[in-house]
């Protein structure tokens, strides 16, 4: 299926800059098959694509440097836990303190990955050491280097790449993250 993704606040290619007003991207699958002007993509592709409008710019997800910590050695509570745990992910000696089991982990890394991909990130940086979170970040569908210092190519939106993009508002807060073009965080 086609989509057109049209940023009302403009689309900044490589995250960088001002955003180009006006701008979209096309998403055929899991990739970017057009980047350009929203009235040309629409008069190509109008007729056969469905056009999904943002009220921020589009850009491409973040990268997370601290992700092996964040999800392999925090602690991201349950909201159906005691709400003496808070919501903030535990380290240290507040960490020390739970049963952590594998199981424990496994759901602690998911609900880690949901609160980075509400964040706009696409793309981690391991390694993961503990089976149970390289799982949970294997089956969320981000992509991850396996080495912390790996060099990361930049980030660009054009055509033929994996379509792993964020929508931010003007105050910074994530509209929406897509990986591989499919929409894995959409705020209400």
């Amino acid at each position: 299926m086609l989509t057109i993704h049209r940023p009302l606040g403009g689309l900044s290619a490589t995250g960088d800059g001002e955003p180009a007003a006006g701008h979209a991207v096309l998403v055929e699958g899991d990739r970017l098959a057009a980047v350009g002007p929203y009235g040309e993509l629409s008069a190509g592709y109008g007729g056969r694509a469905r056009v999904r409008e943002w009220d921020g710019v589009l850009r491409p997800g973040r990268y997370e440097p601290d992700a092996a910590a964040l999800l392999g050695a925090a602690y991201w509570p349950d909201p159906r836990e005691s709400g003496a745990l808070g919501t903030e992910p535990l380290t240290g000696d507040a960490l020390a303190a739970l049963d952590m089991t594998d199981a424990r982990w496994g759901a602690s890394a998911r609900r880690g990955i949901q609160r980075l991909l509400a964040r706009g990130v696409t793309v981690l940086a391991g390694p993961f050491d503990r089976p149970t979170v390289r799982a949970a970040v294997e089956r969320s569908g981000i992509r991850w280097y396996p080495a912390p210092g790996a060099t990361v190519r930049p980030r660009v939106l054009s055509p033929g790449q994996v379509a792993d993009f964020t929508v931010l508002a003007a105050d910074g807060r994530c509209l929406v993250t897509a990986l591989g073009g499919r929409l894995v965080h959409r705020r209400a």
